[in-house]
């Protein structure tokens, strides 16, 4: 049975609203995105790595009670696991994150990768150092087996850095990449001035995968090739629908489709647009689902 493979961060997000913590959650697309598709009864491993301290096993109990495999979580004693603070009473959030990782990073157990499973990497944890070099070999080691890899370049509020610092790792993501997934605010961040076609045209096509593009209005635009599909706005708004739950829900109902459909590494860039009609919109019944969902994953009753 095919599998998914996730490799991303662990971190608490905390929302604070008039100087008191309110909620606490396990944030961050990949982690998400990955809790939804065991929940839905996919194999799925997450690499990443944590402390040996309570924010740790939060993480790690969210994502066990999901199903999700985590032996090839790397639990340092050394530092404390990444946690942000979000504060939600000005006009935009003001986000501040703490955590501390050890200067010996990334000794991750690498899970055993099958032709065509699924790959998903992401956030700024993909491209940063330290831990880049051990990621990237164990990417290429996915490249080598013959596994999907799908990209969500998004890089984390509240971070402060150079896009130029990480922007050759970021490309060389793009390069094993089969499909990439980004919304405005991504490509804002990374490509900023750009229009998604400007975007797919200039940097990601070269490498020829597919390339699923999220407005802020919620529709989707697939950029394949000499071909784009688009398609329409879910129900509801982006100001009434929790993003995270409904960006991680969305991917997490793609990499199902592509599953149930037997689309493999070497067909995917074939898919008519009759057939993203059908992904995507199975795929926005999930997103929405996890929207609504108090821990951002898909209901196992919305998984059918």
């Amino acid at each position: 049975m095919r599998k998914i493979i996730a490799i991303g961060e662990s971190v608490l997000d905390t929302i604070f609203s008039n100087g008191q913590p309110v909620k606490a959650f396990v944030g961050g697309r990949v982690a998400n995105a990955t809790a939804s598709l065991a929940t839905a009864g996919v194999p799925c491993t997450m690499v990443s790595e944590c402390t040996t301290d309570s924010v740790g096993d939060i993480i790690m109990d969210f994502l066990a009670a999901h199903g999700v495999d985590v032996s090839s979580v790397d639990r340092y004693p050394d530092g404390s696991t990444r946690l942000s603070a979000i504060f939600t009473d000005g006009e935009t959030p003001q986000i501040v994150n703490y955590g501390e990782y050890p200067a010996d990073r990334f000794n991750v157990v690498w899970p055993r990768i099958d032709e065509d499973d699924v790959v998903l990497i992401g956030s700024l944890y993909a491209v940063d150092l330290p831990q880049r070099e051990r990621l990237f070999d164990l990417l290429k080691h996915a490249v080598d087996r013959k596994a999907i890899i799908v990209y969500l370049p998004g890089l984390q509020h509240g971070i402060s850095f150079r896009i130029t610092h990480v922007m050759p790792h970021l490309l060389e993501n793009l390069e094993i990449s089969h499909l990439v997934i980004a919304t405005r605010h991504d490509l804002d961040t990374i490509f900023p001035g750009e229009s998604s076609a400007e975007c797919y045209q200039n940097h990601i096509r070269f490498y020829d995968n597919t390339f699923i593009y999220i407005d802020d209005d919620l529709s989707q635009t697939i950029y394949c090739g000499n071909k784009t599909f688009s398609i329409a706005a879910a129900s509801g708004t982006a100001q009434d629908l929790n993003l995270l739950g409904w960006q991680s829900g969305l991917t997490a109902g793609v990499i199902h489709q592509l599953l149930k459909r037997g689309i493999t590494h070497e067909t995917i860039s074939g898919l008519t647009s009759q057939d993203w009609q059908e992904i995507m919109h199975t795929a926005s019944r999930w997103a929405v689902s996890a929207a609504m969902s108090d821990d951002h994953c898909i209901k196992c009753d919305d998984t059918q």
